[in-house]
């Protein structure tokens, strides 16, 4: 069941069809979802840690991924918008 969701290019002699078109924007929702998390993090200093040891560098990105969900729950409280 896993198939391949690279994005179509289209040239100036051969431009994307409608369908391939619908396509490519299917893939991007899904992979906007999931790099923007990747993207902040890069913001907030990426994954180079300076600590010795495995248990420092765990406790280390989870204070950033912390740091970045309490910057997310800051900007949808101020947008408004209403979880449950």
């Amino acid at each position: 069941g896993w198939r391949m969701h690279n994005q179509r290019k289209g040239r100036a002699d051969k431009p994307l069809s409608e369908c391939q078109k619908r396509r490519n924007r299917r893939i991007a929702k899904i992979r906007a979802r999931v790099e923007h998390p990747f993207a902040s993090l890069a913001q907030l200093g990426g994954k180079a840690l300076r600590c010795i040891g495995l248990a420092r560098a765990t406790l280390n990105l989870h204070w950033k991924i912390a740091g970045y969900n309490l910057q997310r729950l800051c900007y949808l409280k101020v947008a408004g918008v209403v979880a449950f």
